[in-house]
């Protein structure tokens, strides 16, 4: 194998490996595992497939993209190619919503800016068409049915975001580290990914407290955030380790510390601010901010126009998309939050900081059958709004208002 600079020592980079595939998955033998990757995730995609084949899966699909060649398709493509899926791909994501299938896609932008340039309505269209050829996969991952996760690796131009004052190899090894920390994997948090399932189960307790509640809605309370959130009766909230149709577990954030639900759909006002710039796809979105009307976005501003043309091209490709998905809560014990730091990328930074989801919502939020007033949209958008003035209050039934979140620590 060509010589490179590691970004991890060996022993690390396994025990991260190892976290995503057998504490995160659960992978074992007979299983197959597709991992979505950019050309610059080559070291950790090839320790996941190392960790994987021992953990017994029988094929490990690397699947490369190339954002550049995303940009091509886009800019130089003929109708046909917008939103194109190739039957081989069709195939592997059948594969991947199966019993014996597992899906990881690594987080960490390696091009900046690979749509510039290129119409918001092209972008809306490619994903429109694609999302309805894989709508089963996605449908499977919101309800429980399907084994996936997230986690994150250091490139150039993320690491450069985050330590701009390091040179690139330094703020790489650097955002590697912090990687390690937020998923309790160094050695202080315990042996192998101990320290990453005792985090979960804290997480899990958590969330099984809020839904004991049984909250009828929800107050959010912060710096340019004054937002009521409706319930239907019989939410549940989740966190931690989510157990699966088949009974496999997974975990599918690293790292994570939220506990979430889905809201009532037709059931949100008042205004919201982004406290954290988003990234998304390639661009740095900053000033995010909006307003609510029985449910709806009625209003969405950013910094700049283009900015916000390019988001709500985004939501707008769905007819629910202006309508919430989610609600996730983040107190300051936050390891993310508490390094005071901006990630610029939404797998850490939402779980520095409360956020909520325009678009779809979670299946696995609902006590009964159909769920009732999740949202089934194809999109799914976190914008982070949450602060250390950030407060969140609970109403139950009766109109009782419980605090659960002060002066940045739970309350319950």
């Amino acid at each position: 194998m060509g010589s490179h600079e590691s970004l991890l020592p060996p022993e690390a980079l396994a025990r991260y490996a190892d976290a995503i595939v057998r504490a995160s998955l659960g992978i074992e033998k007979g299983d197959t595992l597709v991992i979505q990757a950019q050309p610059e995730h080559r070291e950790l995609t090839v320790a996941i497939a190392e960790s994987a084949y021992r953990a017994g899966a029988t094929f490990v699909d690397a699947v490369t993209a190339d954002p550049l060649v995303t940009r091509a398709r886009l800019l130089h493509g003929s109708d046909a190619a917008v939103g194109a899926l190739s039957p081989w791909a069709r195939r592997r994501f059948r594969e991947v919503a199966g019993s014996h299938g597992a899906l990881v896609q690594i987080a960490g932008e390696g091009e900046p800016g690979y749509l510039d340039g290129v119409p918001p309505e092209r972008i809306a269209t490619d994903f429109t068409r694609l999302s309805k050829q894989i709508a089963f996969l996605r449908r499977a991952q919101l309800n429980l049915r399907a084994r996936w996760t997230i986690a994150g690796w250091p490139t150039d131009h993320w690491a450069g975001q985050v330590y701009p004052k390091l040179k690139p190899l330094a703020a790489k090894r650097r955002l590697a580290e912090d990687l390690l920390s937020f998923c309790r994997l160094l050695d202080e948090d315990g042996k192998g990914a101990s320290g990453w399932l005792k985090h979960l189960r804290t997480l899990e307790r958590r969330s099984k407290k809020l839904t004991k509640l049984d909250l009828a809605g929800l107050e959010l309370r912060g710096p340019g955030t004054e937002l009521d959130i409706g319930f239907v009766r019989g939410t549940r909230w989740l966190g931690g380790p989510e157990t699966l149709a088949d009974g496999h577990t997974q975990a599918p954030n690293m790292p994570t510390e939220e506990v979430f639900t889905s809201p009532d759909a037709s059931a949100t006002s008042g205004t919201f601010r982004c406290t954290f710039p988003l990234a998304f796809r390639g661009r740095l979105i900053h000033g995010l901010r909006g307003e609510f009307s029985k449910g709806r976005l009625v209003r969405l501003e950013a910094d700049s126009d283009d900015d916000r043309d390019f988001v709500a091209a985004y939501i707008d490709s769905d007819r629910m998309g202006r309508r919430l998905g989610e609600v996730a809560l983040v107190d300051a014990s936050s390891r993310i939050g508490q390094t005071g730091r901006i990630y610029y990328n939404t797998l850490l930074d939402e779980n520095a900081a409360a956020h909520i989801a325009f678009g779809s919502g979670f299946g696995g939020t609902r006590s009964d059958t159909p769920a009732r007033g999740v949202n089934r949209s194809s999109t799914h958008l976190d914008v982070m709004i949450g602060s250390p003035e950030l407060e969140a209050t609970g109403v139950d039934p009766r109109g009782r208002r419980i605090p659960l979140i002060r002066d940045g620590a739970w309350q319950i």
